[in-house]
C-alpha cells in the first residue's frame, strides 16, 4: 500500500475512533433542567417528555414526599416506592431515579435486571443478603455479600440481581439509579408470565425441567404477578 493511501487510512480510523464514541453516547443537557409536564402548552417535547418553560418553574416542581415506609406485599413481603422522572418530573432528562425498598422478615426482591441502570444501595435497617451474577462470557460468577446498616453494594448495568431480608427484623434500604427511566425485567416473571406464554415444551428443554413443573409456574407467573423491583 503506498505511503500517503496509509497515512491516509490510519488518519481516518484515528478520527473513527474519537467520534464514535461521542456519536453513541447520551447527549448531554444543555440547559439546568427540563422539569416534566403533561402538555405541549408551554414547552417543547425531551427525552419523552414535555418540558415546562424554566421561567414558570417553581421550588415545588424540585420537591417530592412519598418516600414514607411502605407495606410489604403478601407474595414477596417487600415494597418498593419509586421515584422516577414519571412521578417527579423535575427528574426529566437528569438521568438518576431513586427507591426506598422495605422488606419484612423473609422479604424478597427476586433476580431481576436494569437494562439502563446501574444500581447504587445503601441498607439503613436490618441485614440484607444481595448479589449479581455476571454475563454468561464473564462465567456466570456470583458476587454477593451480606449488609447491615450503613453497608452499601453497587449492582452493575443490565446483570441479574437480588436482595432478601435474612435477619428477624424489617430492613430498609434505599437506592439510586443512573437512569430516569432504568427498566426492569424480572427474570422468573418475563420467562414464565409472559404474554402470550413461551411454549412449555421449549421451556422444559431448557431448564431441563418436567413439562408439567413449567405449565405450573406459568401458572403461578401470570401477568397479574408483576411487581416493581430495585
Amino acid at each position: 500500500m503506498p505511503m500517503k493511501s496509509l497515512s491516509f487510512l490510519l488518519a481516518s480510523v484515528s478520527l473513527l475512533a474519537i467520534t464514535l464514541p461521542l456519536a453513541i453516547s447520551d447527549p448531554r443537557n444543555v440547559q439546568d433542567f427540563c422539569v416534566g409536564v403533561n402538555s405541549s402548552a408551554n414547552g417543547v417535547f425531551v427525552n419523552g417528555k414535555f418540558c415546562k418553560d424554566p421561567k414558570l418553574a417553581t421550588a415545588d416542581d424540585f420537591f417530592f414526599t412519598g418516600l414514607a415506609a411502605g407495606e410489604p406485599t403478601d407474595q414477596d413481603r417487600a415494597n418498593i416506592s419509586l421515584v422516577s422522572a414519571d412521578n417527579f418530573m423535575a427528574l426529566n432528562t437528569l438521568g438518576i431515579s431513586f427507591a426506598r425498598a422495605d422488606y419484612a422478615v423473609n422479604g424478597v426482591e427476586p433476580p431481576h435486571t436494569h437494562p439502563r441502570a446501574s444500581e447504587f444501595l445503601v441498607v439503613t435497617e436490618g441485614t440484607l443478603a444481595v448479589g449479581f451474577v455476571t454475563a454468561d462470557q464473564d462465567g456466570n460468577r456470583l458476587f454477593t455479600k451480606t449488609l447491615h446498616p450503613g453497608d452499601v453494594f453497587l449492582f452493575p448495568e443490565g446483570l441479574i440481581h437480588f436482595q432478601a431480608n435474612i435477619g428477624n427484623v424489617s430492613a430498609v434500604a434505599f437506592t439510586a439509579l443512573n437512569s430516569q427511566n432504568p427498566g426492569l425485567s424480572t427474570t422468573a416473571n418475563a420467562v414464565f408470565g409472559c404474554t402470550p406464554p413461551i411454549d412449555p415444551d421449549i421451556l422444559a428443554r431448557a431448564f431441563k425441567l418436567d413439562r408439567s413443573i413449567v405449565v405450573d409456574l406459568q401458572n403461578k407467573f401470570t401477568p397479574t404477578s408483576s411487581f416493581t423491583a430495585v
